[in-house]
């Protein structure tokens, strides 16, 4: 019996390369949803397989750095004596660098990361630093939950409007971060330098924003003059600083504590500014992503 071919156009599978635009790419994306769920959560088997504790896991980190930097800082400087509450102030702004860093931190190794499925199938690659967005937000869900049910222990629950300054602050840090986990994931492709780079940078950027010290430290150095507008033109800065305004309700009962003026407003630019960011990382990295497979 003999086999007839059947004759039938060409038909194209994947970009085209170059740059298609923020539109085309989302709707590609969103076409890939369901793949996009399950890397999320092959991210978060991986990371706790075979672990008694699973979860909880994602408390250890930020736990061990808290009692580091209390016992530290707190106790051995002085700053909790300086900073009422001082936990509850420094685990307030470690769970929003959390987030932030490891947005930045697994989004930059996605790709080189998942190259078996990058070489073999087509599929949008930024699904693989959205994944690392989605595992990171997971985490930070699971921490801002203890930071809630701490505040409410210690009788400090964040019953007032400035819990709005926290929905700011979470917009901020994930657009930012996904924008830079965009832009360094594709560059990490073809100069696997940068995730070691990315490990350094944010070791010391960790000290550029006010975590285990208060913005009063940095206003009393100094005084509102230039340096001080070039330290709270950081959005991650801003992104802590609204954090604590949401969460730390004794820095805002505290009339010696210190807030930048007009700190919506410096939000609300900052936020814009991650945006426009986001737009420009999403076309870079378009343009940089039609060769991923060749390099990997």
């Amino acid at each position: 019996m003999s086999t007839r071919t059947v004759d039938e156009p060409l038909r194209e599978v994947g970009r085209s390369g170059g740059n298609r635009g923020f539109a085309a790419s989302f709707r590609e994306i969103y076409g890939y949803r369901q793949l996009l769920r399950r890397l999320v959560q092959r991210e978060l088997r991986a990371k706790y397989k075979n672990s008694s504790l699973g979860i909880l896991w994602s408390l250890v980190r930020p736990l061990a750095q808290l009692l580091i930097y209390y016992i530290a800082i707190g106790q051995f400087l002085g700053a909790a004596r300086a900073i009422p509450d001082f936990a509850i102030f420094v685990f307030t702004g470690l769970t929003v660098w959390g987030l932030y860093s490891e947005i930045v931190s697994a989004g930059t190794t996605s790709i080189v990361g998942n190259a078996g499925l990058v070489k073999k199938v087509y599929v949008p690659r930024e699904i693989f630093p959205l994944a690392a967005v989605g595992g990171a937000m997971f985490n930070f869900l699971v921490q801002f939950f203890i930071l809630v049910v701490a505040t409410v222990v210690l009788g400090r629950a964040p019953l007032h409007w400035d819990l709005l300054y926290a929905v700011g602050s979470i917009a901020i840090v994930v657009v930012l971060g996904t924008a830079l986990a965009l832009v360094l994931s594709a560059l990490n492709v073809y100069l696997r330098d940068v995730q070691h780079l990315v490990e350094i940078m944010l070791l010391i950027f960790f000290w550029a924003s006010p975590i285990t010290y208060s913005m009063r430290f940095v206003n009393d150095a100094l005084h509102g003059s230039l340096l001080e507008e070039l330290y709270l033109a950081n959005p991650v800065t801003l992104a802590v600083i609204g954090m604590q305004k949401a969460m730390w309700m004794a820095g805002a009962e505290d009339p010696t504590q210190y807030w930048p003026s007009h700190l919506a407003l410096r939000m609300a630019i900052a936020l814009v500014a991650s945006i426009v960011l986001f737009f420009v990382a999403q076309s870079i990295f378009s343009r940089l992503q039609s060769n991923f497979a060749q390099e990997l």
